[in-house]
């Protein structure tokens, strides 16, 4: 029994003298509080939320602005979303080592990766903007041409080819040919037979390629320093090439024309054959192309990306408040 009363009085002594430091060191704190200068308390605050704001955004959402249309009707122009950073490893710092992850990409999502034609201003420069471009939720981007327009540092498009995919154009449609078939595919059927909700958005109408081929057969004339038909000028001029584009369709046709004329060339006949042959997707690495095929710069340009080069996955569209829901 006394023994039971000794452990009692211990503990009762032990819980006072805790809630007494407890009470004194929070004390000392609202002491401190109520001496210190309120620009540093201000300050203070400020770097605490900032630093929060940085490790959400460049370990697991960042915000991103979408400045062009190369993914209507999916995202809009200034749509603000936010990218799933954690799901492909997130870098330890902007631009630097990225971690690894067991996940990948899937045909299908909608990446966010660094654009392979971007000039670096060097490592400092390239930091210094990753980092205020996510404290200001994507509104401030310092990173900017002569102009004052953004330059392209980071791409959203959506991850169409997989390692051993072979892709191929006609009329701007594509057609796929999947690793290991031996047959290619209409994109569009594909993407119905898999229930993918997304559009594919064009600019070109279908007729007007008979005159997309007259602006290439053209181009090609005047390349070589010839005369162009009246005929072939009249049949050029029924499409704006300026408003409604298929760079590749009016670039095949601008090197057939002048293999024709020039058979012994070999660079024309080597450019011809990479259009015709189309894209192949080795392993390790992604498709990119933008939902609106004829207004965008995608993987048609600069290949297949690595996977080690894709920062994360679109999430959500948090803005205008009309537009907000999941990025599909």
């Amino acid at each position: 029994m006394n023994a039971k009363v000794d452990f009692l009085d211990r503990l009762t002594l032990l819980t006072e003298r805790y809630l007494t430091r407890r009470k004194r060191i929070l004390r000392t704190r609202r002491e401190k509080q109520k001496n210190k200068n309120i620009i540093i308390d201000w300050l203070e605050s400020f770097i605490w939320a900032a630093g929060m704001v940085l490790l959400i955004n460049q370990y697991l959402l960042q915000a991103y602005a979408i400045p062009s249309g190369s993914m209507i009707d999916t995202l809009r122009i200034k749509d603000h979303i936010f990218v799933n950073k954690l799901v492909f490893g997130p870098e330890l710092l902007p631009g630097l080592i990225k971690l690894p992850s067991p996940f990948k990409p899937k045909r299908n999502d909608v990446i966010i990766f660094e654009n392979p034609s971007y000039s670096s201003r060097g490592p400092a420069f390239d930091i210094a903007q990753r980092i205020i471009y996510m404290l200001t939720l994507s509104l401030v981007n310092i990173d900017t041409d002569e102009s004052g327009e953004p330059n392209v540092h980071l791409l959203i498009k959506r991850a169409v080819g997989t390692a051993g995919d072979t892709f191929i154009l006609d009329k701007g449609e594509f057609r796929i040919r999947f690793a290991g078939e031996d047959r290619f595919v209409n994109e569009r059927d594909f993407n119905a037979g898999r229930g993918f909700e997304h559009n594919l958005s064009r600019l070109m109408d279908a007729d007007a390629y008979p005159a997309l081929a007259a602006v290439g057969k053209a181009t090609a004339y005047r390349n070589l320093g010839m005369r162009v038909d009246q005929k072939l000028i009249d049949e050029a001029m029924q499409i704006n090439t300026f408003a409604y584009k298929d760079y590749f369709a009016q670039e095949q046709s601008r090197l057939a024309t002048l293999r024709k004329i020039q058979p012994y060339n070999t660079q024309y006949r080597m450019l011809l054959s990479r259009l015709r042959s189309g894209w192949y997707v080795p392993e390790g690495r992604i498709l990119p192309l933008g939902d609106n095929r004829d207004n965008s710069r995608d993987g048609r340009y600069f290949g297949p990306v690595s996977h080690s080069k894709i920062l994360g996955k679109g999430g959500l569209i948090f803005w205008p408040f009309s537009r907000i829901g999941l990025i599909r």
